[in-house]
């Protein structure tokens, strides 16, 4: 389960341009082999003069089998021995995941021609670009490929072309070390995806390094040392939780004072408070809670400066529990109160289910029974309004803990009273609870208030029958 709040794992993005990317169609008939040789060849004698051997092998021929001709008539061996690599590993990953699996029901790759196109294009070229030793070139071709398989059935292959892209940036001289700093860049966003956190903090930290002190600028106009500190401070906040989820307090705390100075170097408010906000966490997590509110405060006031009121309740929250857990009650009630507040006037109702049910805990357990139904009431209605039925049954279950409470009271002043009238009225209530009229308690409401007696029984009743649901 996480202890901080969560933060979403980036992926590699598609290119904005792909139809620029994708490769035409080649000249290569798509005809697979669909009848027997002797059939194709008496069609071609009767009907096409002048065809070439190798013009009827390429209609009788499955398409990857004409691509990999294609490749080695060519001179382009590497291609095709990367080409026939990708389709056995495809194969085999097949094979591994077994029958029932979502690669099982997909289409082998040596079954798909648009797949195949791309292939046959960008890996020759790349392999030309080799060839003259044209680095910078045979990466583009690989990073386009990587483009192309950007689909969630084609990631392996798309993770497949980041790593060859990182392979060939690694002999690029000529550019500063920009193309590493992108395939650094992208191998963390591939390792991120894998949930391999350390690996892609490793990738990061390159990237970072690459690009200190560098003006180079992605396509949406930031700066990728910018970009470099996002990364790290997502990563890092990530891995922080991992710690935090295995009680590694202090290396977590360490990991997520990193992850601030990222958020501040990158000049970015709104992760800055959301670092300190995971620090207050993870210094109350272990049990440093002076530092833990002085961090809180610090995300208090990078909320308010942002206007952030999703922030401030929170803040307000966090404090809460960490003044609880010191034994300051009294000032805990006070934020909570900000905390129902702030839900109350920009309508979070999640957040005033959460404020409404800590406060009627607090209350319950200082023995404030009334006082507890109340906010217990308050995050019932709150969860009905949302119509999230799990919450609704929660809250009800919180409502009828603090109703019980509270009628305990007076069910344990006669039992302590121990006279005749006490018992009476007890040994009543116990055999018929169905007839809440008849109730000790309601005794003396009825006297007075004959009218209402019957409205104040029907809720008597309804808080009984919550108890029995409990027992």
């Amino acid at each position: 389960m996480n202890i901080l709040p969560p933060v979403p794992v980036q992926s590699p993005q598609e290119h904005p341009d792909m139809e620029e990317i994708r490769c035409p169609s080649p000249v290569l008939a798509r005809m697979h082999l669909i009848k027997g040789k002797d059939a194709i060849d008496r069609y071609l004698a009767m009907h096409i003069k002048g065809l070439s051997k190798q013009e009827a092998a390429a209609y009788r021929n499955s398409y990857k089998k004409n691509i990999c001709i294609d490749m080695l008539r060519q001179g382009y061996h590497k291609s095709f021995a990367e080409l026939f690599t990708l389709i056995e590993k495809w194969n085999a990953l097949r094979e591994a995941s077994g029958p029932g699996s979502a690669i099982w029901l997909q289409k082998s790759l040596e079954e798909q021609p648009d797949k195949l196109d791309q292939l046959h294009h960008f890996l020759t070229r790349a392999e030309a670009a080799q060839r003259s030793e044209y680095y910078e070139e045979m990466y583009m071709n690989q990073l386009s490929l990587a483009y192309c398989f950007n689909k969630s059935e084609d990631r392996w292959l798309r993770n497949y072309f980041y790593e060859q892209c990182y392979k060939t940036a690694q002999l690029i001289k000529i550019d500063g070390g920009r193309k590493e700093a992108d395939a650094h860049s992208n191998m963390g966003l591939v390792y991120e995806e894998q949930g391999q956190f350390l690996k892609a903090a490793e990738h990061y930290e390159a990237f970072y390094h690459l690009t200190v002190g560098r003006i180079w600028k992605d396509e949406t106009g930031r700066t990728l040392n910018t970009l470099a500190c996002e990364h790290l401070w997502r990563i890092y906040t990530l891995l922080a939780d991992k710690m935090l989820q295995n009680k590694e307090h202090q290396q977590a705390i360490k990991t997520l004072i990193k992850a601030f100075e990222m958020a501040k170097e990158a000049g970015n408010r709104n992760m800055e408070a959301d670092a300190a906000f995971c620090l207050g966490l993870a210094y109350h997590s272990a049990g440093e809670e002076d530092t833990a509110i002085l961090k809180l405060n610090a995300y208090l006031e990078l909320s308010k400066i942002l206007g952030d009121y999703v922030g401030i309740g929170r803040a307000y929250q966090a404090l809460a529990q960490v003044l609880v857990s010191l034994g300051e009650v009294d000032e805990a009630i006070t934020y909570l109160e900000k905390f129902m507040n702030i839900a109350k006037n920009i309508q979070l109702t999640h957040s005033l289910v959460d404020a409404c049910t800590f406060l009627g805990n607090i209350y319950n357990e200082r023995g404030n029974y009334s006082k507890a139904c109340e906010y217990f009431d308050q995050a019932f209605c709150a969860a009905n309004v949302l119509g999230d039925l799990p919450l609704v049954n929660e809250t009800k279950v919180f409502c009828g803990i603090g109703k019980a409470h509270n009628m305990m009271v007076k069910v344990n002043s006669h039992t302590e009273a121990a006279d005749h009238v006490g018992i009476e009225y007890l040994l009543a209530w116990k055999g018929n609870r169905s007839d809440m009229c008849t109730d000790p308690f309601t005794v003396d409401f009825i006297k007075l208030n004959p009218l209402g007696a019957e409205s104040k029984c029907n809720e008597i009743k309804a808080t009984t029958d919550m108890m029995e649901t409990l027992d």
